[in-house]
């Protein structure tokens, strides 16, 4: 296990790497309130872990609630939110019920948010069971839902007390799942990591092959970027919108084609490329920066080729883009390779 701490000034947390944390309760009960604990989860991963999380918390003398949702991008909405309320009030959770959300970042975004809300306030744990989760969706405290007309447009910051990665569950990931995380991890050393992004390089096959050793390197070199810059600036007030390198393009071409049609993943590579050809076409220090970064993504079978939606559509959805100021689009691009800027 390799452990380091997201140093946010109000509430340092932990976060855990490593193969069967599910079984380590040492790690999740000291960070409980009480003896009790809603897990929520959903239909695909319910059936793998659920169980096994529950005996483990019951081992130390915790009673679980457990609240299954739908799964999928297309249900990250009003409706399915409600239904961990119903679940909590149902089941007379109080403010120190810590929630606990076992799954992907669909799962981890609406726990953190219903955490965020429900009686003002509760604790709420992230075990993340996707790559894209545990490198970056569970770090960092970002929480939210989606509107038909932009993704992730209602949410809240709200830090989690405990992010565990059990590196196991991703021996079920689907391939196609694995490559979609893939996009976060080449992201962090575009945007603040050289040294990373050519050990990704060099070493690609080795995690695309799920090497463990390889595949724990890449999530703890991912978490601890994330981790730097949220300490640096927990709401986004500035260098935290580094890590949106790509997200503008993808949250366009997510909200344009259907929630789940492309995996946030695929849609962050592909919107990564865009951003990348966009600062080939303004700043002359690049290079062959887009060739590489086209290559890499290409390795680990992710999309290369950007949908024609058609200039207007773009400009449309990307105008409803959180990072707008004063009615302006406000892109991160590449000063040059392992260096973001806004």
């Amino acid at each position: 296990m390799r452990t380091l701490t997201v140093d946010i000034k109000d509430q340092p947390y932990p976060i855990h790497i490593g193969p069967n944390l599910l079984d380590r309760g040492d790690l999740i009960v000291p960070h409980l309130q009480q003896k009790r604990a809603a897990i929520v989860t959903n239909t695909t991963i319910a059936p793998l872990y659920l169980s096994r999380l529950k005996q483990t918390l019951s081992a130390s003398g915790v009673e679980s609630i457990e609240i299954i949702l739908p799964d999928g991008e297309k249900h990250k909405n009003w409706q399915t939110l409600n239904q961990i309320y119903d679940a909590l009030i149902a089941n007379r959770c109080e403010r120190k019920t810590t929630l606990i959300a076992l799954g992907g970042g669909v799962v981890g975004d609406m726990t953190g948010f219903a955490a965020a809300t429900y009686q003002r306030g509760v604790p709420y744990i992230q075990i993340p069971t996707t790559l894209l989760a545990q490198v970056d969706s569970a770090v960092g405290g970002k929480t939210a839902i989606n509107h038909p007309q932009g993704k992730n447009m209602i949410g809240a910051f709200y830090q989690p007390k405990l992010v565990l990665a059990d590196t196991e569950t991703l021996t079920t990931l689907p391939r196609r799942e694995f490559s979609a995380g893939m996009a976060e991890v080449i992201k962090y050393g575009l945007i603040r990591d050289l040294p990373f992004f050519e050990w990704l390089e060099a070493n690609i096959e080795k995690i695309m092959a799920r090497e463990p050793a390889a595949v724990i390197h890449a999530i703890y070199e991912s978490c601890r970027n994330k981790a730097e810059v949220v300490a640096q600036d927990e709401r986004e007030n500035g260098i935290r919108a580094i890590l949106n390198l790509g997200h503008t393009f993808g949250h366009a071409i997510e909200t344009a084609t259907g929630y789940g049609t492309w995996l946030h993943g695929e849609a962050v590579a592909m919107g990564t490329i865009m951003a990348v050809d966009m600062s080939k076409r303004l700043f002359p220090n690049l290079g062959n920066t887009k060739e590489r970064v086209t290559k890499l993504f290409a390795n680990v079978a992710l999309p290369i080729i950007p949908p024609k939606l058609g200039h207007k559509t773009y400009l449309d959805l990307m105008s409803v883009d959180k990072k707008v100021q004063d009615g302006q689009i406000k892109l991160v691009l590449l000063d040059k390779l392992g260096l973001a800027i806004v």
